[in-house]
């Protein structure tokens, strides 16, 4: 059988598994330097814990995992042949894998809160998976890197997620537009038009404009029962946006009968304003009526953070749920929170040429094998470079003298040392550069020295 990797799935290599830590240091640091503390969740939860939190489509793409043993004794055999699968899946799969980070994190916040200090913040970097469709950037196997707090409404919490956002992509030198809306100004909008029964309708097709274009957005919306004058209503919707405060402005005319929409258009005001009093400029943080976030949990602030000249999608993303841990039967613990995409950052880094040289450690040393007796004594010396915190190795093997070069020259190994019948007897060692091929015999004692 031909081994092969399943669609939407990758292996790393030592010099990505770096880079991608390389990532993850740098926003471990920021989300510490912010108060953020680590942590985990299972791979797995109840499937009753995830569905119904992302929407219909989101539902769709949840991993479900069959139930152990013989899942299909205890099923009714009519199920199998029926069109409704949704009951047949009740019955053969209570588990499925983690689809994000935020509902497993609201979960836990429900069953933990009577031992948590609030505000919590907590930052959490593990894998999800989505039984999306694989295409560049988007996997069904990827890292999501999330901040989130819980247990305060403060319009500060948005203020200081957007300057995590843009210190985090400042350190990584990647340049950024962080995109923000508000969920309310979409409920003003949906009221607005007379459709606030179809907000999610309304809202997954809009999150699509910049995807398909205005033209493919009033077709679903059209195909979702929405009248002719109700997207004419919307039609400004569609036009590029140049003057935010012009739009604000405006929004606030259309909102003066509508309270939730003008509670969205302060809220967003004020996020705006004391970003931009904190020196944030606004070709950074931009308005972006359009930005829905097909989440269905998202009840105030939502961002969106694209790369500047890449075409590659999101790169982060997040928002408002102030009623996310409620499904679990506790009320009253608002939160807010960001993820970044740590995937498509390592793809824009690499389009970009981002990553420092010294991201990637190779071994400093080599030490050619040239049998038993100077193996053992190469191995004494490299256990005290090792105290040291210096990296070197072993070759394993005691073979031709050009096959170890050729290890040492793959692998970019810098020295290679020599400890052979004649330096062992002087007790010394020599060391050759393998970038200048300058060679140099040392004592040994002269050469730890060097290396603490």
């Amino acid at each position: 059988m031909k081994p092969s990797l399943a669609k939407g799935t990758r292996d790393f290599t030592a010099e990505e598994v770096i880079k991608r830590k390389y990532i993850i240091s740098v926003l471990e640091k920021n989300f510490r330097l912010f108060g953020f503390q680590p942590l985990e969740t299972p791979s797995f939860e109840n499937l009753s814990t995830l569905t119904g939190k992302y929407g219909e489509e989101g539902d769709r793409l949840i991993f479900k995992i069959l139930n152990s043993g013989d899942y299909a004794s205890k099923t009714n055999s009519d199920d199998w042949t029926s069109k409704n699968s949704q009951k047949l899946t009740s019955q053969i799969s209570e588990k499925a894998l983690r689809y994000d980070l935020t509902v497993p994190f609201a979960r836990f916040v429900a069953m933990n809160h009577g031992q948590l200090t609030f505000p919590f913040k907590r930052y959490q970097i593990q894998p999800v998976w989505r039984a999306d469709r694989p295409q560049k950037g988007r996997f069904r196997e990827f890292y999501q890197c999330d901040a989130d707090v819980v247990g305060s409404e403060s319009l500060l919490q948005e203020v200081e997620l957007v300057q995590l956002y843009l210190k985090s992509f400042l350190d990584l030198k990647i340049p950024v537009k962080l995109n923000i809306n508000n969920r309310k100004i979409l409920s003003g909008l949906a009221e607005y038009a007379g459709i606030p029964d179809q907000l999610i309708d309304f809202t997954v097709a809009l999150d699509k404009l910049d995807k398909i274009g205005r033209d493919d957005v009033v077709k679903e919306l059209e195909s979702k029962n929405i009248s002719s004058d109700s997207i004419k209503k919307l039609e400004f919707l569609f036009k590029p946006q140049t003057d935010q405060l012009q739009l604000l402005f405006n929004l606030k005319e259309k909102f003066a009968t509508i309270p939730i929409g003008l509670e969205g258009v302060e809220e967003l005001e004020f996020v705006l304003t004391h970003c931009i009093n904190l020196g944030i400029s606004h070709e950074n943080l931009i308005f972006n009526i359009t930005l829905a976030r097909g989440l269905e949990y998202y009840t105030g602030a939502i961002f969106e953070v694209k790369a500047d000249s890449v075409e590659i999608g999101s790169i982060g993303g997040g928002g408002r749920y102030n009623n996310l841990t409620e499904i679990f039967g506790v009320k009253n613990i608002p939160g807010i929170g960001i993820s970044f995409g740590l995937d498509r950052i390592y793809l824009v880094m690499e389009e970009l040429n981002l990553f420092p040289e010294n991201s990637i450690e190779n071994t400093k040393y080599l030490f050619v094998n040239y049998g038993t007796e100077e193996s053992i004594q190469a191995l004494r010396i490299i256990n005290k470079l090792h105290k040291n915190n210096i990296s070197a190795e072993l070759y394993p093997e005691n073979t031709k003298l050009k096959k170890q070069f050729s290890y040492a020259e793959k692998k970019v190994i810098e020295n290679m040392v020599f400890l052979g019948e004649e330096e062992m007897k002087n007790e010394t060692i020599t060391v050759k550069n393998q970038k200048t091929g300058e060679q140099k015999t040392f004592a040994q004692e002269d050469f730890l020295n060097q290396n603490k």
